[in-house]
């Protein structure tokens, strides 16, 4: 229902503040310009769900070989004892954990073209688990909200526009960026885990988390010691391969159980295609109402207003020059991008405000477009405290960016 809720508040906040500025300020533009969107982010929405049809039907089509080679069960035995405490309503060894893992995997590699398939095939495990077709599950919500965070390990795609654009020193933002989404993952954890009543003192998954944490300061005391140039050869180069020797180990495993590898492909690169026209739909009715908002100017004025209050209270403001990268993510990677490079490229790389649009736009992901296409995929219509539990998250990520940056580049 909060889906519901947020998707109308988009239509009828454009609206008013569409008809103040035609009304007020002589703009008899902006409504053509709301109009007008609704075509193009309607379009967008397609494309994106053509684009993703050939992601979605190799990567299925790979996941399929894994579980009929058994490399997914394995997974599932290995991940059982930490998993089962964080999704204690999936049956212990269910193969659905295998798929989990790999989202997670590709997620925190920056590998969003794999990423989103896996997660995809993963929330398909998990309808098949849920009791309520119409309404998301306790495990579908941890998963999406995990999912919404954004922990990525090296953020390949913020350094490469960094170097684009002129930055001194483009992986600059590898340990504030690898912080600020630690920080929003675990409050969405404790977040989504009180709403679901999960304990948090458990043993195994207390051990779980802290050797979760251990790994991420072992990678940011390597990445720390290399320069820039290795850095990103490093990081794009250990992430693809890591990608190729998954394919090749599900194709070695498929072959070691004498299964027809290529028929198994075939069959979940069709599980892939039904899925990329299934969320068309879903993906329409976000992205409109998103672009909508943008074109009325919702967004401009909501910036100008923060900024106002802000400087009433004497606080410093600097930080809300890059506020409308951290508004922006949760609603639009692209948009979110796309305000990250436009403020570096007017205050520069290595301004303040050009570093924490960095940090904005590396700590969380873009939780309505997952949200959209994830249970858009399986049908899923009452989203229960997903949106908030996703949202919590967003915010942490993005306060704790702002935080970081003082920290690191003020």
């Amino acid at each position: 229902m909060a889906l519901n809720y947020i998707w109308i508040a988009f239509f009828f906040i454009a609206f008013i503040v569409g008809a103040a500025k035609m009304l007020l300020f002589g703009d008899t533009e902006v409504f053509p310009s709301m109009m007008n969107s609704t075509f193009e982010s309607a379009k967008t929405a397609f494309e994106i769900s053509l684009g993703l049809t050939g992601v979605l039907a190799f990567w299925l089509g790979i996941m399929k070989i894994g579980e009929r080679g058994g490399i997914i069960n394995t997974f599932s035995r290995w991940l059982s004892p930490f998993f089962t405490k964080l999704f204690p309503d999936i049956p212990k060894n269910h193969p659905v954990f295998g798929n989990i893992f790999m989202n997670f995997a590709a997620n925190m590699l920056g590998l969003d073209n794999a990423a989103t398939p896996l997660g995809l095939k993963a929330m398909n495990e998990l309808q098949t688990l849920n009791t309520q077709k119409d309404t998301a599950s306790n495990p579908m919500i941890m998963f999406l909200v995990l999912n919404t965070s954004g922990l990525c390990l090296i953020p390949v795609g913020v350094m490469v526009y960094r170097a684009q654009l002129g930055a001194a020193q483009p992986t600059d933002v590898f340990v504030p960026i690898l912080l600020a989404t630690s920080f929003a993952t675990i409050v969405g954890i404790v977040v989504t885990a009180i709403m679901q009543h999960i304990s948090l003192l458990n043993k195994t998954l207390l051990m779980g988390l802290i050797s979760v944490m251990a790994f991420l300061g072992i990678i940011v005391t390597v990445f720390s010691q290399m320069d820039r140039e290795t850095m990103g050869r490093v990081a794009t180069n250990a992430a693809n391969i890591l990608l190729f020797v998954i394919i090749i180990g599900f194709l070695w495993a498929g072959c070691r159980k004498k299964i027809n590898v290529y028929n198994a492909f075939v069959d979940g690169a069709k599980e892939g295609f039904t899925t990329a026209v299934r969320i068309i739909p879903y993906l329409v009715a976000i992205l409109v109402a998103i672009g909508v908002f943008r074109a009325s100017g919702a967004m401009d004025w909501m910036v100008t207003g923060m900024r106002h209050l802000v400087m009433l209270t004497g606080i410093p403001a600097e930080w809300v020059d890059a506020l409308p990268t951290a508004l922006m993510k949760p609603l639009s990677g692209s948009g979110s991008r796309g305000m990250m490079v436009d403020e570096m490229t007017i205050y520069g790389a290595d301004s303040f405000v050009g570093h924490l649009s960095c940090l904005l736009q590396g700590s969380t992901d873009t939780t309505f477009y997952i949200l959209a296409v994830y249970f858009g995929s399986v049908n899923i219509s009452k989203t229960r405290h997903a949106v908030p539990c996703g949202l919590i998250a967003d915010i942490s990520g993005s306060v704790a960016a702002v935080l970081l940056c003082y920290m690191f580049f003020s």
